[in-house]
Order: structure tokens, then C-alpha cells, then sequence
């Protein structure tokens, strides 16, 4: 349907048809209401690059996303709460896991969708550091490791860490191994540290064999974990980078023989809803992963209409949630 008909069906020209799709002066409210109920009764949409190519903006922003898991649904979920009476519209961009490009999807894609599609763009976890994208408002969340000059939102990753690391401490762990992220994330950097400076602050020299790459990948951490734990001398607690490497590392317990807590403790880091329906019921790291999405959709709407935005960098508060999947040492 076009726009052609809608004139014709209204009996009305198409610069008329077209005032009354961009709320424009010069229509009598008779012939606004005819041409709506045309519009309305035929269905018709106009075209998001028409319309960016008169206006250079179609109130529409992309959000893209390595993979939909755990973590990119809860932030979301925020970005949509945000979206609401903004007048903008929301669109998401999977890259399905197939993020392997060395290039970076997220350049592809933004190439492709800048100044038609979409008024600007969240990034979430980016697979590659991007600079500032010219003429696209861009805010990264969970930035990349590296220099950048984007805005960005993310979690205290570093305290996290040290309150998990702390806690197993506390209940008597000694031999505590690391499920470690994605390097290239700022994130998964900072928990490894938070992870080393609880150790060190507790007298304890890091053993190099039980740091293992978990990747925030189910299938990486589980073929982690069962190497820790079949290993000579196995830890009495993991702790995970996120908490879908925690719950694999719960499943390869059980499948070895383990009992979660009675023989190991296990911590994740994140705090997603399925973290509460692991069994047991995992304890975590809390980061507010849908305050995230909000903080960055708000933000980039900011950007968008060229308001002032108060700070570029907003790193959020994390707090541990005990649960059932750890115990003191007997």
C-alpha cells in the first residue's frame, strides 16, 4: 500500500496525504480525519527511510546484541521500560552468536543502519572497540577493553568480584578457582582482578591452575569446570564470571558426582532470573542489568536531541545475593 492510495481512496492529493502523516499545518480538520481513517482502514505505513531521507530522523533506535541469553533479555527488558512515552521505537539486532568476525559486526551493521534505519544505537558487550561512529549517536554498555571515546554503562565489576571472592573466603575457602570471561571485555577484566586483589588482601598467592577460561559461554565453562575438578588436588569453590559459567559448572559437579554446596560452593556473577531457579539456588553477584538498559536508552535518547548529558561514564553499584549454592568449610 502506498501513499499514492491513501490520496486516492481520500480523495485527496498527495502533498495533503503527506502533511497529515507528518502533523504538518494546512489540513482542515475534516479532511485530517478522512485521510487518518483511510490510513487506519487500508493499513498503511510510511516507509522508515522515506521518511529519514526528508527528515534525516526516524525516531527508531537499534539495539545490538552478540546473542540473545540471559543477560541481553534482562537488558532489554529495561530498554524497553525506558522506550515507553519517548517517542522513539525500539529495534533489536542479533548477531545470533556468530560474532567470530575479527571486523567487528557491529561495524557492519551500523554502517548499514546509520542515518536510515535507525537516530542511534546501544551496543551491548561490542565484540570489538569502537570509536565514536560519525553521526550516530552510539553508548556501548559493557564496554570493550581498550580506548574509547563512546559513553558508556556498566556495573562496579571490581567490587563485585571482591565481594564474591570475599565471601567464599569468609566460609573457609582456600583453593578457590576462577571461570574467567571474554578478555576482550572491560568486565570480564575487572572481575579477574577483583578476584586476585580478595586473594591477595587475604595472604593467598593465586594459582595459575585454577584460573580457566569460562568465556560467559555455557559449553566453554562446563569443559573448564570438569578440567578443575577431575584435576589432582580440586577446589572447594568456583567462582564464575557470569552466572550462566556458574550454573554449567553446577551441572558438571553433579556429573562428576559433586554435591553443590556439601562439596563444592559455587558463586555467579550477574544475578539474571535464572540464577534463582538453579538448584541449588545459585549465589551471585547483583548487578542491575535492566537499570543498565535504561540508563543507556535514556542516555541516547539525550544524545539524540542534542541535550546535555550530566556523565558519559555511569558505572552502577553490585551486591552480593547469598543463596544456597555455597557453605562454610567443614
Amino acid at each position: 500500500m502506498t501513499i499514492r492510495d491513501v490520496a486516492a481512496r481520500a480523495g485527496v492529493s498527495v502533498a495533503t496525504v503527506s502533511k497529515v502523516i507528518n502533523e504538518r499545518y494546512g489540513v482542515s480538520a475534516a479532511t485530517l480525519a478522512r485521510v487518518r481513517a483511510v490510513i487506519e482502514e487500508l493499513g498503511y505505513e510510511a516507509s522508515l527511510v522515506a521518511q529519514s531521507l526528508r527528515n534525516h530522523r526516524t525516531n527508531v533506535i537499534g539495539i545490538l546484541v552478540a546473542d540473545l541469553e540471559p543477560f541481553s533479555t534482562e537488558l532489554l527488558k529495561g530498554a524497553a521500560d525506558a522506550i515507553r512515552g519517548s517517542g522513539f521505537e525500539l529495534v533489536v539486532y542479533s548477531a545470533g552468536g556468530r560474532t567470530g568476525d575479527p571486523a567487528g559486526w557491529e561495524k557492519r551493521y551500523l554502517s548499514r543502519l546509520s542515518g536510515t534505519l535507525v537516530d542511534g544505537a546501544v551496543l551491548v558487550t561490542p565484540t570489538v572497540s569502537l570509536d565514536v561512529v560519525p553521526g550516530t549517536p552510539v553508548v556501548a554498555v559493557d564496554p570493550h577493553t581498550g580506548p574509547s571515546h563512546l559513553p558508556t554503562i556498566d556495573s562496579d565489576n571490581l567490587r563485585g568480584a571482591q565481594l564474591a571472592t570475599e565471601h567464599l573466603l569468609d566460609l573457609g575457602h582456600r583453593r578457590i578457582a576462577f571461570l574467567a570471561g571474554r578478555p576482550d571485555l572491560q568486565s570480564a577484566e575487572l572481575r579477574k582482578t577483583g578476584y586476585l586483589r580478595a586473594l591477595a588482601a587475604a595472604g593467598i598467592t593465586p594459582d595459575e591452575d585454577l584460573i580457566r577460561v569460562g568465556a560467559y559461554d555455557p559449553e566453554v565453562s562446563a569443559a573448564s569446570a570438569h578440567a578443575l575438578l577431575t584435576g589432582p588436588d580440586r577446589p572447594t569453590a568456583v567462582f564464575a564470571a557470569n552466572d550462566i559459567s556458574a550454573i554449567a559448572t553446577v551441572g558438571a559437579a553433579r556429573e562428576l558426582g559433586l554435591a553443590v554446596p556439601d562439596d563444592l560452593s559455587v558463586v555467579g556473577f550477574d544475578n539474571v532470573p535464572e540464577s534463582a531457579l538453579c538448584r541449588p539456588p545459585l549465589t551471585t553477584v547483583d548487578q542491575p542489568i535492566r537499570e543498565m538498559g535504561h540508563r543507556a536508552i535514556r542516555m541516547l535518547i539525550a544524545l539524540i536531541n542534542g541535550d546535555e548529558v550530566e556523565r558519559t561514564h555511569v558505572t552502577l553499584d553490585t551486591g552480593l545475593v547469598v543463596r544456597h549454592s555455597t557453605r562454610a568449610l567443614p
